[in-house]
Parts: C-alpha cells; structure tokens; sequence
C-alpha cells in the first residue's frame, strides 16, 4: 500500500481528530481507564487539533485522500502520534516518524523526547528511544522516552 507523508492542513483538523479519538477509544484503551480516554480525547476535537496545526509541525499519512495517521513536532519533542486502528502495524507510525527525524536533523535538533502512552512504548523503544522517566497527569501514566539523533 501506498501511504503519502504531508504537512498538515487546517482543513484536515477533522479527519485527524477523527484518527485520534479511534485510536484512543480502540488501542489506547486496552492500557487506560474509560475516565483517562474521556480526559484526553477533550484535547482532541476539530477545533483544538485546528489550535494545534497552527502552533506545532504536524503531519498526517494518507491513504489515497484519506487521512489514516498524525505526527507533530513541538520544538524537540514529538507528540500527537496516533494511527487509525484499522491500519495499524502497517508501517505508518513508522514512516511519520521518520519524517519527524528528518525534521528535526533540518532543524539541527540533537535529540528527541516524545511522552508515551503505556501503549506506545514499546513501539518508540523499536525506533531507538529509550525511557528515562514515568510522568503522571493524575492517574494517567507516560513514560518519558529520549532518542540521540
């Protein structure tokens, strides 16, 4: 399959909050409680995903016209990594991260910090990134993970 990495657009603020609140309430929510899922996904409507086009670097992955994946870069810290579950494990977390490492190397960034969901831990530890701490927002656990570039 062919998948396509851009920058994000405004007019993609939908189809990526789309993306986002799937793959919360279909992936995430296997290592997260029902109130942890609720709290985040208020972060993540058209509107704020909108806020957030306009503060971060974000790209999406594509699938012919469809947005199926989102990546952004604030500063030297990756966040908003998510891929729709029906897509999943099929190497577009993969290929948005690399674009993201390819930002940053422009950008002359000598490393990357992303905080990680229980989640996606494992697959930021494939990609080099190694935990350094666990950060809490309440109940809602991340592991701080790093990667030298």
């Amino acid at each position: 399959m062919d998948y396509t990495i851009r920058p994000a657009l405004e007019d993609d603020a939908g189809d990526i909050s789309l993306v986002i609140l799937r793959a919360l309430r279909e992936t995430n929510a296997k290592d997260y409680t029902d109130g942890i899922i609720a709290r985040v996904e208020r972060s993540f409507s058209p509107d704020a995903v909108r806020a957030l086009i306009g503060k971060r670097t974000v790209f999406v992955a594509t699938f012919g016209s469809r947005v199926v994946g989102t990546a952004s870069l604030d500063g030297s810290v990756v966040r908003t990594v998510f891929v729709a579950p029906d897509v999943q494990g099929k190497g577009i977390g993969r290929l948005l991260m690399a674009e993201i490492e390819r930002t940053a190397r422009e950008r002359s960034m000598a490393a990357l910090t992303v905080p990680s969901s229980v989640t996606a831990e494992t697959f930021y530890a494939r990609l080099g990134f190694n935990a350094v701490r666990d950060s809490y927002h309440g109940d809602e656990r991340t592991i701080i993970m790093e990667r030298l570039l």
